[in-house]
């Protein structure tokens, strides 16, 4: 079991650091935040230990812009470090720097359920140092995806996007669990290829699934099955949404949306779908995860919680 943040007790006066995941995009262009969804699934941790007059230190890694893009989000009176794989001990999870984070708190707080996947020095290295806890969206991350594992039904599965290959035991034991599996994007093509296209409980998109998007047949087919199911977990674009091809995307999200029904969603580009439509009180839950949140539901769990867990 994991601690939540809130089982520590008397953090008053305590330092406390909290790796946060606000590896956010950034528009060149405009020198714009994109999103700040992941940023904003923090804050309610932030303010917590700041109403526990805890002293609060961010820590995050960043892949575009610069840190001190960052620091307009940053609440006041909270110190935010300087970007983590600026040090080549973070990716190599090396004792030396995980001891030098731990070194800064007296407390651990994991708020990056989405890198949680990762065996980097700030997600299981710290935790070998210091008295661990998960943020309060954690905690979200773990029961929400959780319902996965024993839905209502009939439950509904959509997989899009890429990398199959890293798929294959998600898809093996999510039939064992829905009733039915749509598989799409760049997906569609090797899973076809396998054992799996010969299953009832899998469909693919209709006419040809090496096209860039679903078409509107494959629309039509995913409207009626959202409409006779009633859990349903989607994660990945399903057509060549980076190179624009995004109506079957949108019109996916727009009918989930309006559905009623229990929706949990995660994925980045998923993400990006549902920010252009402006759709984030739509759904029961939206993951701020990627690849943690498919290794999650493969496996039931992450590098990230087995280091809370000991």
């Amino acid at each position: 079991m994991i601690r939540s943040i809130k089982e520590a007790r008397d953090l008053r006066g305590k330092r406390v650091l909290v790796r946060v995941d606000w590896n956010i995009p950034f528009d060149y262009r405009s020198g714009q935040v994109r999103d700040t969804f992941r940023i904003k699934a923090t804050l309610d941790t932030i303010h917590y230990l700041l109403s526990t007059d805890a002293s609060v230190i961010l820590a995050t890694h960043l892949e575009t812009g610069s840190i001190e893009d960052l620091q307009k989000f940053v609440p006041e009176g909270v110190e935010l470090l300087p970007n983590l794989r600026d040090n080549p001990g973070e990716e190599a999870n090396s004792d030396e720097f995980a001891r030098e984070l731990a070194s800064k708190a007296d407390i651990f707080v994991n708020e990056a359920f989405s890198v949680s996947h990762r065996a980097h020095a700030s997600i299981v290295g710290v935790p070998r140092f210091l008295p661990s806890y998960a943020g309060l969206h954690f905690m979200s991350e773990v029961e929400n995806l959780s319902k996965a594992f024993n839905p209502p039904h009939p439950f509904l599965f959509l997989l899009g996007g890429a990398k199959f290959e890293t798929k294959v035991s998600l898809v093996e034991k999510f039939l064992n669990i829905a009733d039915s599996i749509f598989i799409a994007g760049t997906n569609a093509v090797p899973a076809y290829e396998t054992e799996l296209k010969n299953n009832p409980k899998i469909f693919f998109p209709h006419g040809d699934i090496a096209a860039l998007d679903i078409d509107d047949e494959t629309i039509k087919n995913l409207k009626l099955k959202i409409e006779n199911s009633v859990f349903i977990l989607w994660n990945g674009p399903v057509g060549k949404y980076e190179d624009g091809y995004k109506k079957g995307t949108l019109a996916i999200a727009q009918m989930l949306a309006d559905s009623g029904k229990q929706v949990i969603v995660g994925g980045g580009d998923t993400l990006a779908t549902i920010k252009e439509l402006n759709l984030y009180d739509k759904f029961t839950f939206i993951s701020t995860a990627g690849g943690a949140m498919l290794e999650f539901l493969a496996t039931g769990t992450l590098p990230g919680i087995r280091a809370l867990e000991k």
